[in-house]
């Protein structure tokens, strides 16, 4: 392990420089490993029952990321590894055993939650349980490459549990408890990923699925004030962990040289990935009240993407792309109570287990209109290659429309720059997407060394939030247009750009005037139904100006203003009628880290006086309904530091700051702390 493998040594020869490196990973390793909010577990507990009468089936749902009994579940796990590699080639195989500890819990009110139990008397008034130990032993194999292994595991697994009963006293007693504590036995099988990031220590990425079994049935006393007999019941677990890994290696990694090959002037082929872990919280903060769609304090998550870029040339001027992603994990509060979210990596779409989706498949054709060519480098969804400056591209599929307006260079990446919805974006542009942000159309661009033309027609989704594209597109769609110019700023000679991009959408809305003074009439029970009774296909139109800006070769600039005519729904990006931003992003070359990335913006938003008012009476926004409101603009300030550790490896801390969460006086400021961990292959 003091060198590269012999097969994979850098040649002197050209040729070589095309061949695969790999570290070997063989020997021993142990580590910690932890994350707060990235774990997830669904607990049965039944059949249940009470003498010889049987209850249905309690499912609880996940024990994190969702509300239980009125606050949010937070799951923290940490614990310890340690095991032992063997390598042939890049192949790896492995034995690995760990024990982490957590706060794993959910109950459920089952006269609250319709979970069967109404029809006893009394009924059950809360069961829940909790899990504060797991353990395992497994194995491994893996794929090394570069400095990077990427392995499935298979093996055993345990954990511990206690349940705890509260139910009433028919006779007019206190309330009475039992608790048993139970064990659960089963198997475990997972993937990951590790990153060396010096010749002891790598970073990781761990999932596992783990599937627990039963416990035993066991008693949970006597219900008070019921001849039926003793409780019995048998609970039944399962769960999906996320963790990131700190791996200490005794015997020295000899890393893969990190200076890269010359990538071939013209390729056929294109494959790249991308992994990001982001794990966040959010301090204690005013919060008098809440509501369906509020943002709760005191609380973490944890969201996990990992992202396939598969690119093919038909033809020279005709690719194919296909990438499919995994994604898992939920933003605060389940990605709601913040207009400008403080997460982009947060989906709406959000899910206990790995979701496999295609988010991206389209053709692209570029038809070059001659004079001054241009490299075309190899990148995710790039082919190297050589094409003209002034050319005409057309694309065809699916893909989101932020691939191809509304860029900056210094805020539009939330996997490697900012992270709050309304500094990487125009807050108020609400482009057509799916719930992970993604759509099918058609987006032509005109292009020229001193400016491109672009436009998009795509689909827009059925209604509000939802996941499913409206294939009605001759009555209900999205259009975009931008137009960008390039200059160079006078007196400094470094580059800039102006993007002005107009956008309309006919979706499935309703309009917030007419469900209020309908509610308000009382000609519907409640807000949400004068929203349903009242959607129709409506037009939201808008507009944003961008700006980026180096000031010098280390330190760019970078602003953004957008609006809408806040008179209808939005369908799909956020409740953001009007916002400004901007911010500035430095090198580290001051400090001798040039790879390294210091940024710091602002936002405020805000929205209509007919959006206030749909809010103030109840009304459900995309992200947000805090019942009532008490208006004030949101603002927010975003500082992070990008942490360059390899040229692939990327870890980043973050700090947000925002004011009147939701637009609501009463509640806040919060403050949140974020660590992000973002890889490239």
């Amino acid at each position: 392990m003091v060198s590269l493998c012999a097969g994979a040594a850098v040649a002197a020869d050209p040729a070589s420089r095309f061949q695969p490196t790999f570290i070997d990973w063989s020997g021993f390793y142990a580590g910690v490993q932890g994350s707060a909010g990235a774990s997830f577990g669904n607990y049965d507990f039944g059949p249940t029952s009470i003498g010889s009468r049987r209850i249905p089936t309690i499912r609880t749902g996940d024990a994190t990321g969702g509300r239980d009994l009125g606050r949010e579940a937070t799951t923290v796990v940490g614990g310890a590894f340690a095991g032992w590699n063997w390598q042939t080639g890049p192949f790896v195989y492995g034995l690995e055993a760990d024990i982490v500890g957590s706060n794993l819990k959910r109950g459920a009110r089952s006269n609250e939650q319709g979970f069967g139990y109404e029809d006893i008397d009394p009924p059950f008034a809360m069961i829940r349980e909790k899990t504060d130990l797991f353990g395992s032993a497994r194995a491994r194999v893996g794929y090394a490459f570069d400095n990077n292994l990427i392995y499935a595991t298979l093996g055993l697994t345990g954990a511990n549990g206690r349940v705890l009963a509260t139910y009433p006293d028919l006779t007019g007693g206190a309330a009475a408890t039992a608790s048993r504590e139970v064990s659960y036995f089963g198997f475990t099988l997972g993937a990951g990923v590790q990153f060396a990031i010096d010749p002891h220590l790598s970073l990781g990425l761990d999932y596992r699925y783990s599937d627990l079994g039963e416990s035993r049935r066991f008693g949970l006393g006597v219900l008070p004030g019921i001849d039926g007999g003793p409780v019995t019941t048998r609970t039944g677990f399962v769960s999906n962990q996320m963790m990131a890994r700190l791996i200490w290696h005794p015997e020295a990694l000899a890393l893969a040289p990190e200076a890269e090959a010359e990538a071939p002037k013209d390729a056929r082929f294109s494959l790249h990935g991308q992994t990001t872990f982001v794990n966040q919280g959010v301090t204690g903060f005013r919060s008098p009240y809440r509501g369906p769609q509020s943002l709760v304090p005191d609380q973490a998550q944890a969201t996990t993407t990992a992202t396939l870029f598969l690119g093919f040339k038909l033809l020279e001027g005709t690719e194919i792309y296909y990438n499919p992603e995994f994604s898992q994990g939920f933003g605060l509060s389940r990605t709601l109570g913040i207009a400008g979210f403080v997460n982009g990596e947060a989906q709406k779409a959000g899910a206990p287990f790995p979701k496999l989706r295609s988010n991206r498949y389209f053709v692209r054709q570029t038809f070059g209109l001659g004079g001054e060519t241009e490299e075309v480098p190899d990148g995710p969804n790039s082919i190297a290659g050589t094409r003209d400056v002034e050319r005409i591209t057309v694309v065809a599929g699916k893909f989101a429309l932020g691939d191809y307006f509304d860029g900056n260079i210094y805020a539009h990446d939330p996997r490697v720059d900012f992270m709050n919805w309304g500094l990487w974006a125009s807050g108020a542009y609400d482009f057509p997407a799916n719930l992970p942000g993604f759509t099918q159309g058609v987006m032509v661009e005109y292009n020229r060394a001193e400016f491109a033309i672009r436009a998009a027609y795509t689909q827009v989704p059925k209604e509000p939030s939802s996941d499913v594209l409206d294939p009605r597109v001759f009555e209900r769609a999205g259009a975009t247009v931008e137009f960008e110019e390039r200059h160079t700023l006078p007196g400094l000679d470094q580059p800039g750009r102006l993007r002005l991009g107009l956008f309309s959408n006919v979706g499935n809305t309703a309009n917030f005037r007419q469900v209020v003074a309908l509610t308000q009439t009382g000609a519907f029970p409640d807000i949400d139904s004068a929203v349903l009774a009242t959607r129709a296909p409506r037009r939201k139109s808008g507009a944003y100006l961008n700006l980026e800006q180096a000031l010098t070769a280390d330190l760019g600039l970078f602003a953004r203003a957008s609006v809408n005519d806040g008179r209808n729904q939005s369908l799909s990006f956020t409740d953001i009628d009007g916002s400004v931003s901007g911010g500035l992003s430095l090198k580290g070359t001051a400090w001798g880290r040039p790879q390294d990335t210091v940024g710091i913006g602002a936002s405020a938003n805000r929205i209509s006086p007919s959006h206030r008012a749909y809010f103030d009476n109840g009304g459900l926004g995309l992200l947000l309904g805090d019942g009532r409101l008490n208006y004030a603009p949101e603002r927010a300030v975003e500082v992070y530091y990008a942490l360059n550790l390899t040229k692939a490896v990327t870890v980043s801390f973050d700090y947000q700051h925002v004011e009147n969460p939701g637009y609501n006086r009463d509640r806040g400021p919060a403050d949140f702390l974020g660590t992000r961990l973002h890889a490239d292959f």
